[in-house]
């Protein structure tokens, strides 16, 4: 009988023993976190997790509050008594309430905001979801410092530090979306992914070539969309949104599905979205009472026929910006091992014909609102094909701590058809990009308590381009469509015997916490870059040879210094370098706008960004307050520009395009030019229940030698917010603006600022400085709210534009949306 007592004893006190032990595990993926640091407010016990991210905190009272603190994620606070209600489990996630443990990927390291020099921006899945964005175009919109610029409805071109298009680098889970035709002006790729598939978006600011190579000059994008993550316990979750909105009678849905075992994981989304015409805003308190509105327009869509355009009944009714668009993502997680883990990445995006707006809305005649330039003008479906896989090692030696290695492929097709009114010609331009990619991302700490890093990288990007292009007749049968009558040349828009476009790139990085107040990070990265092109029908083009080969090397670095004399201030200094290789649409694109035809010049060279930037940043409250401001100064060298082409007698050269002469323009390298400006940001909680943020961005532009504003230099710009929750309950409102942009800070040489499509205030006016007024100021407000209505069933709504005011973002072809109700549910299974 004694014996069975002793027996018993033993077991219950192994029992409680057991009980003591806490699991630490990544939020994202489920895994076990070792060398995860354990210890009580008093400091009097310190544990670290071993290789299966156990520890026993036996120790440790139990009324006691304890601490979870690792390099890779955001300190974590519990009272051990309240671990009993988490099955002793602990789950660590990059964001905290304390504004500097935000932890940040972008640097394809995770690395907290207090070692980070740049300036940065995060928005996390709960923010995404909060903003409620038809688009990733317009989710871009709602971070600081960014303005998106927008053609027609179906687009986004995202403008960071006054520059846009293949200035800014766009990456989605480690792999750079940018190719060999991303092309200068305006680009409108990133709607290609929806962002009811992200889990978080990250901005970095300004030059960061170093860590991802050619194109980041005006800053760095990075998408990361949703992974699967792993569970002991096997379990499938499944994921319903859905949202209606009134401005465009928008329906978008969106059903996913997480399936979780203890050696693999699975996660597949499918978003649909159908978007009508957009309505704009009625109230015009900029006074001009027809600018943005459209009078008539092209019926020619969807395989209709009519030889005029058609009156619009409704001039704030937008017609021809409606389209829809799919996407898809597919992950799996599978860990091979304790120290490798293998993730699957299928993602796939297409659309229906995207109508260019305006382009549609281009006139022949300025003062007769009804000539209409083009029938048809629209984009054909944009697909985005994705397959990548990566390698995440984690061996924790002494040369190597981490690592990533992603091989991807990426398949883009895109493409334009047009035929002006009075014309029955159709030109068909397709275009076909091929991405291959290996990237290699490591790093090893050099000293035990890991306050000194050493990163390094390689990265090998090839892009095989294919541009095709003909004409076809329509054959008009009792005014419809039958056929076609004829096939005719037309001039491709890249090279159409093929081009290709390598890059090669190897990069170290090394960062130090040289003491408790500052952390010193320095860095320097080598590119090559090779084209070939080749160019067989010669019909429209006038090139010293058909056959280029180009190859460029650039050397870039970079070094950043933190600063914190105390636990409330922090100071950031960093200078940067940065370059950009001419891609293929630099150097070989061929198109018409406004009567200019862009045609190729083969000698274009690099262009290269230098960058300093101070940061400073004040917290209050506990840190859960943060004021702060970035001041930048950059200096391009060699910058690239469109300008006229002239003869040899000074005349500009004419060209023929699709049946048209126009004025002959090309890519040129300039001399030097500046672009400085300043972010004041704030964001915080007011109290327990009440939190606010906000933003004002400016930004200046000019060249050095030709004594002209640059292109793409966004006015004055901001916005504030403040949010209440309590409980179930989150409300918020929010205010913004824009400032006016003069005329005479318009560029004017290249057109990408489309100074022509901004009021005009005298017709007669023979300089455009004093026919067209600029881009007027304006002020939107809007109100949101959402309600928990379970555990598993949300809904939110917005009222955005409240006033229906009538505004157009600076360069943009559409007018933004009026006032617009939209209401969401939420439903997880």
């Amino acid at each position: 009988m004694m014996r069975y007592y002793f027996f018993a004893l033993v077991f219950l006190i192994g029992s409680i023993s057991f009980a003591q032990k806490i699991k630490v595990l990544d939020n994202e993926t489920g895994k076990t976190i070792r060398n995860v640091t354990v210890f009580n407010e008093s400091n009097t016990v310190s544990l670290s997790t071993d290789d299966d991210g156990f520890a026993d905190i036996s120790s440790i009272e139990e009324n006691e509050i304890i601490f979870f603190s690792h390099l890779s994620y955001a300190i974590f606070r519990i009272k051990k008594s309240d671990l009993k209600n988490q099955n002793f489990t602990v789950y660590l996630t990059k964001e905290s309430e304390e504004l500097d443990e935000v932890v940040i990927s972008a640097f394809k390291k995770d690395e907290k905001a207090k070692r980070i020099a740049e300036q940065i921006a995060v928005l996390s899945q709960k923010d995404i979801q909060k903003i409620s964005p038809q688009t990733s175009a317009d989710l871009l919109a709602a971070i600081p410092g960014i303005k998106v610029q927008k053609s027609q409805f179906g687009g986004g071109s995202p403008v960071l530090r006054g520059m846009e298009s293949n200035r800014v680098l766009l990456v989605v889970d480690g792999v750079r979306m940018n190719n060999a035709i991303y092309r200068k002006g305006h680009l409108q790729n990133s709607i290609t992914l929806s962002p009811n598939l992200l889990d978080k978006t990250e901005v970095v600011f300004g030059p960061s070539s170093v860590i991802y190579g050619s194109d980041a000059l005006g800053g760095v994008i990075h998408y990361y969309t949703k992974t699967p993550k792993l569970s002991e316990e096997n379990k499938v979750e499944s994921n319903l949104f859905s949202r209606f909105s009134t401005v465009n009678q928008e329906i978008t849905t969106n059903v996913s599905a997480e399936v979780s075992f203890s050696n693999w994981a699975s996660f597949t989304s499918i978003s649909y979205s159908d978007f009508g015409n957009l309505k704009a805003g009625e109230n015009r308190n900029h006074n001009f009472s027809d600018w943005g509105k459209v009078f008539y327009y092209s019926e020619n869509v969807n395989g209709n026929y009519n030889a005029n355009p058609t009156l619009n009944s409704d001039p704030n009714l937008l017609r021809n910006t409606g389209y829809h668009q799919t996407d898809v993502l597919q992950k799996f997680f599978v860990p091979l091992s304790k120290n490798t883990d293998l993730k699957i990445n299928l993602q796939y995006s297409t659309s229906s014909d995207i109508q260019r707006f305006d382009r549609l809305t281009e006139l022949k005649n300025s003062t007769d609102v009804s000539s209409l330039k083009f029938a048809e003008w629209y984009y054909g479906p944009q697909n985005r094909l994705l397959i990548s896989s990566q390698i995440l090692i984690n061996p924790n030696k002494n040369w190597l701590e981490s690592g990533a290695i992603t091989v991807a492929y990426q398949n883009i097709q895109e493409s334009r058809i047009q035929r002006k009114f009075g014309d029955l010609q159709r030109s068909y331009r397709e275009e076909e990009v091929d991405v291959f990619s290996v990237n290699g991302d490591f790093s090893v700490p050099l000293s035990e308590d890991k306050k000194r890093v050493l990163s390094y990288g390689f990265e090998f990007n090839y892009n095989d381009v294919n541009s095709t292009s003909y004409g076809k007749t329509l054959n008009i049968v009792n005014d419809e469509i039958n056929g076609f009558s004829n096939n005719f040349k037309v001039q491709s828009r890249y090279p159409d015997g093929g081009s290709d476009y390598l890059s090669t790139a190897a990069y170290i990085d090394y960062r130090q916490n040289i003491n408790s107040k500052s952390t010193l990070n320095t860095g320097i990265r080598f590119t090559n870059t090779n084209l070939n092109a080749v160019w067989i029908d010669e019909t429209y083009l006038d090139l010293p040879t058909t056959n280029i080969s180009t190859n460029n090397s650039a050397i870039t670095a970079t070094i950043g210094y933190v600063y914190k004399p105390n636990r409330n201030w922090q100071l950031n200094g960093v200078l940067s370098s940065g370059f950009r290789a001419p891609n293929i649409d630099d150097v070989g694109r061929v198109r018409e706008k406004a009567g200019e035809i862009t045609v190729p010049n083969i000698d274009v060279k690099p262009e290269f960004a230098y960058s300093s930037e101070i940061g400073i940043q004040k917290y209050f409250n506990q840190r859960k307050f943060r004021l702060g401001a970035n001041v930048y100064y950059t200096l391009l060298d060699n910058y690239i520009q469109r300008d006229f082409v002239y003869n040899a007698n000074g005349t500009i050269k004419q060209v023929e395009f699709d049946g048209e002469l126009g004025n002959a323009v090309t890519n040129f390298n300039k001399e030097t030019a500046y672009i400085l400006g300043y972010t004041i940001n704030y964001l915080g909680k007011i109290s327990e229940t009440i939190n606010t943020s906000g933003f004002i961005t400016y930004t200046k532009g000019r060249t050095y030698d030709t004594k002209e504003p640059m292109s793409s230099i966004p006015p004055l710009f901001g916005q504030f917010q403040v949010n209440y929750k309590k409980d179930k309950i989150e409300l918020g409102a929010e205010l913004r603006f824009n400032s006016k942009k003069d005329i005479q800070d318009f560029n004017f040489t290249e057109g990408i600022d489309n100074h022509e499509l901004t009021p005009i205030v005298n017709a007669n006016a023979t300089n455009d400085k004093d026919k067209f007024f600029g881009t007027p100021s304006w002020v939107t407000f809007g109100i949101n709210g959402s309600y928990l209505v379970s555990k598993n069933f949300s809904v939110q709504t917005r009222l955005d534009n409240i006033f229906d005011v009538h505004y157009i973002e600076f360069a943009s072809g559409v007018s933004s949306p009026g006032r617009n109700l939209s209401v969401s549910f939420m439903a997880n299974f």
